[in-house]
């Protein structure tokens, strides 16, 4: 695909999540080998690559919003592969971006956190993207881990049945060390449930806990998710701003209904939210 030692962006300067995986490239002191797609558009061959290597479907690197996606008809699930690239090479811009190649592995770096996943070292400085919210790094994290606990717990959020199995959580924090929040995941194959997310309150109102969303499904997505799905008893306009939808709860997959959460641990009051993972 690229040079296996050298750290390889297909770049677009017109958007500003593809600036912001850039910044963070560099301020790791890296400098990357930049290829404008939009000039010089990768091959067929090449694109069906970097999806192998991401280890994502070729159709999660395409891009909807602002692209001919919907006049095309690409969300037709039965098209082919070979007629998704046919469609790329005919408009590039179709592409998503930033994607990024590194020694460590292939990522398409939305949000553009995922980039620190990538890099041999990373800053340890605050930084701040081009809208003024911090960078938040992601760390795997026991579901009995005290923080966590608390966190929740201050939150008013369930805590009974973190340490039960099939659960993953993760604490986010500034590249200079603040813990800004932690997330939690219930995968139930291509259903996710999105739960345990809390913002600390010393960082609240920063515009982390649409970061931190963000990042649950990067994580979601790349375990195999399609579809995620939340029960929230006080934040519902704020994941209907990002995207999430009420529904029924009887409309909802059996896993999730089942779920602790669906089955009691939240109110029936609390309505069930759900979208389409994509970036």
């Amino acid at each position: 695909m690229t040079d296996s030692g050298v750290v390889t962006i297909f770049h677009n300067p017109a958007c500003g999540t593809s600036r912001n995986v850039l910044a963070l490239i560099r301020a790791a002191g890296i400098a990357p080998a930049v290829i404008d797609y939009l000039k010089t558009p990768p091959p067929p061959a090449q694109i069906r690559a970097l999806a192998a290597a991401a280890g994502v479907p070729l159709r999660a690197l395409l891009r909807e919003r602002g692209t001919p996606f919907a006049d095309l008809g690409l969300g037709e699930p039965t098209l082919s592969d070979d007629a998704l690239l046919d469609a790329i090479a005919a408009h590039p811009i179709l592409l998503n971006r930033p994607i990024v190649v590194s020694p460590k592995g292939v990522r398409l770096c939305r949000p553009s956190d995922v980039v620190l996943d990538l890099l041999p070292r990373r800053p340890v400085t605050r930084i701040l993207k081009e809208e003024g919210v911090p960078v938040l790094a992601e760390s795997p994290v026991a579901g009995t881990d005290p923080a966590l606990v608390a966190a929740l717990a201050d939150a008013g959020l369930p805590v009974t049945d973190l340490g039960e199995p099939g659960r993953q959580f993760f604490r986010y924090d500034t590249l200079d060390g603040e813990t800004g929040g932690f997330g939690g995941l219930e995968p139930h194959g291509r259903d996710v449930l999105v739960r345990s997310g809390v913002v600390l309150p010393a960082v609240r109102g920063g515009g982390i806990g649409r970061n931190l969303v963000a990042l649950l499904l990067f994580r979601a997505q790349a375990a195999g998710a399609r579809q995620a799905w939340l029960l929230t008893t006080s934040a519902a306009p704020f994941f209907t701003a990002l995207g999430f939808r009420e529904m029924a709860r009887d409309a909802a997959p059996a896993a999730i209904r089942a779920s602790r959460q669906g089955a009691g641990l939240c109110p029936s009051s609390a309505p069930l939210l759900t979208r389409r993972i994509s970036f």
